[in-house]
């Protein structure tokens, strides 16, 4: 059975891999090669300053080299190597609450067509991440969470 009202830090993704506002966007692009991740968290201090989506990402990476030339290439190699995660980032973001209950945040989700949620503590610091992905495998589990 499906409850709504479990907390999310019950189903939310931990061990998030972030990047740091001042660090290049050639590390968000080696973090997305080598991670099965749509979502990056900005965060400086713990704190969510921002979010890079894999979609986001890949509009920049290949505004230059749609022609496949070398110029169009070495311009991508420069703006990945010069633009930092801060002048990328999407901001502001929404987060969750780890305490929320799912049915509040799948409504967020749902309402604003997101397809993540930074999920915070009461001090604000990330803890996890919540996804679609995250909705549809606790939905489809075998044995359902939060009945106890």
């Amino acid at each position: 059975m499906f409850n709504k009202y479990i907390k999310v830090a019950e189903i939310m993704t931990t061990g998030v891999v972030t990047v740091s506002p001042d660090d290049l966007m050639e590390k968000v692009a080696v973090i997305f090669k080598s991670n099965p991740i749509h979502h990056i968290p900005v965060v400086r201090n713990g704190k969510v300053e921002g979010i890079i989506s894999k979609g986001d990402f890949n509009k920049l990476e290949h505004h230059f080299t749609l022609f496949k030339n070398k110029s169009s290439k070495d311009s991508n190699f420069y703006v990945m190597h010069s633009l930092l995660a801060s002048e990328v980032m999407t901001r502001p973001v929404v987060t969750v609450s780890q305490d929320d209950t799912l049915d509040f945040a799948a409504g967020i989700l749902r309402e604003n067509l997101f397809h993540c949620l930074p999920v915070v503590d009461a001090k604000k610091q990330l803890t996890g991440i919540l996804t679609p992905y995250d909705l549809m495998n606790y939905a489809y589990r075998d044995e359902p969470l939060g009945l106890g």
